[in-house]
């Protein structure tokens, strides 16, 4: 070791060794060397990491990362303020259509469909033909749907349109459209009445994942299907979160139950596997009835009205109208002024004439003169027969024979026209439409009631609220019954006291 060389220099000895021929030339320092060592040390280390990664690619189109991009944008949508409560422009509707039934059906659609308000689409199989004239601003806008050959449809009875429209939720989704909280599927002759949708929707947490929708009416047709589906005439709603399942597996749900017959039945097998249940709401009416739908509707369960289908198969609302207008008078009447309240059912006495009175509020007021029970009140007359077979029975209700005796038929009383009192209170009236057949019978309470030229009936508007309430039946009460001087009854609609019965006397 030369005396020169310091502790610090014995450190460097080897590496002295081998640039020893350099050091003939020029002077290598040792703060040189160490950071001549560090470069070296780090442009090995690099060598080693990137020869063990896989060569880079272009990156892979991912419509399943798009659906996961708006499905969080939508979640940060909602949690960036204040909740509020769901309206229409929270619900954005999916209508199942074709360019061939498009201008037969659209009447329907256009009694509900408020341009500027509602949002969403009528998905035809192509574009309208031409010759057809321009679409109009009073309907929904329409999209074609896309191409489905690819799917497999192995169901002998049914048509291919059924994986088109299973698919409508799926490509309503992938719209990427914002805040919305709903998606609500239904048929080109869906009628619906969103003021009561709406509320129905307020009663559940967009955030979960609900599946909201009714069954058929008639057994037979939920054999053949399902009870645990919505069916998609009848209408049904699904949620955000719900939606943004259901169109990850949607396609392969399609493949899997290619024997199933409609759309909706394929979309609840996709729920099956997804774990969410059909919650059923009464409101939501499939109308798989042949005949008059009038006995369903004078009884109308404990719920809001939501949707009314299949009314080109049934007789009209209404006596001496046609279909459209029998709805339309439906509509513009009692639903206009009082959404909540239409086709409401109560029933009340008049105990000195021993009378019974059955009123759905803006349809028809029923008048037996004789007593009828509260649970036969309740139950609707059989005026229909089932959908597929045209049979007597079963139906998911019970029913009550329309006896052919005509003595024992009620007197029938329809909705003539509404008017707002400017309190808070409506005052409807009902004219009589069946009065010739009383003539047949000889009892007395049958003359008195031949007299009654019709019925005005008041009311409070019902609060959308009361639905979220325990139900119960409110109360009616004969206002003018002992001195009936123009044929007109009075009755007044009101809540049941907390221990009110309306047993007759």
């Amino acid at each position: 070791m030369h005396s020169s060389e310091t502790k610090a220099g014995e450190s460097l000895k080897p590496w002295k060794n081998l640039i020893s021929p350099l050091s003939n030339f020029i002077f290598i320092s040792p703060i040189f060397m160490k950071g001549l060592l560090a470069i070296c040390f780090f442009t090995a280390f690099s060598i080693c990491c990137f020869s063990v990664l896989p060569s880079w690619k272009p990156p892979v189109p991912c419509p399943e990362c798009d659906r996961i991009l708006i499905y969080e944008s939508h979640h940060e949508s909602i949690n960036s303020g204040p909740e509020e409560k769901t309206n229409f422009s929270h619900v954005l509707f999916g209508i199942g259509g074709s360019a061939a039934t498009w201008s037969t059906r659209r009447q329907y659609c256009e009694l509900w469909w408020r341009p500027g308000t509602h949002r969403g689409f009528v998905w035809l199989d192509k574009k309208p033909a031409k010759g057809d004239g321009p679409w109009l601003a009073t309907s929904p806008p329409y999209k074609v749907s896309a191409d489905t050959t690819r799917f497999k449809y192995t169901c002998s009875y049914g048509t291919r349109s059924a994986v088109r429209i299973a698919r409508i939720i799926k490509e309503s989704f992938e719209l990427g459209l914002d805040n919305v909280r709903w998606f609500v599927m239904g048929d080109d002759d869906t009628v619906f009445f969103t003021e009561n949708l709406v509320n129905v929707l307020n009663k559940y947490d967009h955030n979960q994942m609900y599946y909201i929708g009714g069954n058929s009416e008639s057994v037979e047709q939920d054999l053949t299907h399902s009870y645990t589906m919505g069916y998609g005439g009848g209408g049904f709603a699904v949620s955000y979160p719900l939606a943004a399942a259901l169109v990850r597996i949607l396609d392969g749900c399609i493949d899997r139950y290619a024997d199933f017959y409609g759309s909706d039945q394929k979309i609840g097998g996709c729920m099956s596997e997804i774990g969410v249940p059909l919650t059923k709401e009464d409101g939501f009416h499939q109308i798989d009835i042949r005949g008059s739908p009038y006995g369903l509707l004078s009884a109308h369960p404990l719920a809001p009205l939501v949707t009314l289908h299949h009314l080109d198969y049934v007789q009209p609302l209404f006596p001496g109208t046609n279909r459209v207008d029998s709805v339309k008078k439906l509509m513009n009447g009692g639903y206009k002024s009082d959404p909540s309240r239409v086709l409401q059912h109560t029933f009340g006495y008049d105990p000195m004439r021993n009378w019974s009175v059955s009123i759905s509020w803006g349809y028809s007021v029923q008048l037996y003169p004789f007593l009828v029970t509260g649970k036969d009140l309740s139950t609707p007359l059989q005026t229909f027969v089932t959908w597929r077979t045209w049979s007597k029975e079963p139906f998911t209700f019970n029913t009550r024979v329309l006896n052919l005796g005509i003595c024992e038929r009620p007197i029938i009383f329809y909705f003539d026209g509404v008017k707002e009192l400017g309190n808070g209170t409506t005052l409807t009236w009902y004219r009589r439409q069946n009065s010739h057949p009383m003539r047949r019978c000889n009892w007395e309470n049958y003359a008195a009631a031949h007299l009654v030229k019709g019925f005005n009936v008041s009311a409070a508007l019902l609060d959308p609220q009361e639905w979220r309430k325990a139900p119960r039946r409110q109360c009616s009460e004969i206002m003018n019954a002992a001195d009936n001087v123009d044929g007109t009854i009075g009755v007044r609609i009101r809540d049941c006291s907390p221990w009110e019965s309306v047993t007759p006397k």
